[in-house]
């Protein structure tokens, strides 16, 4: 077998086993479920009611402009960015793997990898000077993966076309993976 066919395999084989069967599904991290005194801060204590799905927002959002985004945490194996307030969302029509589906972390929607880049955001909380937030999103506004949230704030696309919103506000949708 040539070196590509082994890599192919390999991955191929890697690919399998990330949907396997586990034994148990771990928790998601734990979060406070508490947010921070900054977080109180950046949190909507209403629902906007202008919110759109992640896919509505990715097709139509031009830079720049101000958005009103629905979409629930996940996207990945770790949705967040370590020491950051900053974290993925994804459309809530996309349907996480739920337990004996094979994936080992739902929030990761490895049972629909292939739908993932159309239905998936990256939101950036910002302070004033338009810079993230050095503290984790977990702890700053109490988050956990798989919440429903609605985000307040400004799209940015890179060259990609791939969505940012630079977040001035987030709603968590009561009831939802509290």
């Amino acid at each position: 077998m040539s070196n590509g066919s082994w890599t192919a395999l390999i991955i191929l084989a890697l690919v399998a086993a990330g949907c396997g069967k586990p034994t148990t599904t771990p928790a998601p991290q734990a979060a406070s479920g508490t947010p921070s005194a900054a977080g109180m801060e950046m949190l909507l204590h209403e629902q906007p009611v202008d919110a759109k799905p992640v896919a509505d927002v990715r097709e139509s959002a031009e830079d720049g402009v101000e958005v009103t985004i629905l979409g629930r945490i996940g996207g990945g194996a770790s949705p967040w960015v370590d020491g950051r307030a900053a974290f993925t969302i994804v459309d809530p029509k996309l349907e996480f793997c739920q337990p004996g589906e094979g994936c080992p972390t739902p929030w990761d929607y490895c049972c629909v990898t292939d739908q993932l880049a159309a239905n998936r955001a990256m939101i950036k909380m910002v302070d004033a000077g338009g810079s993230t937030v050095e503290q984790d999103a977990r702890k700053l506004l109490g988050l956990k993966e798989l919440q429903t949230v609605v985000v307040k704030g400004k799209a940015k696309r890179d060259e990609a076309g791939n969505l940012t919103v630079l977040a001035s506000g987030v709603y968590v949708v009561p009831g939802d993976k509290e």
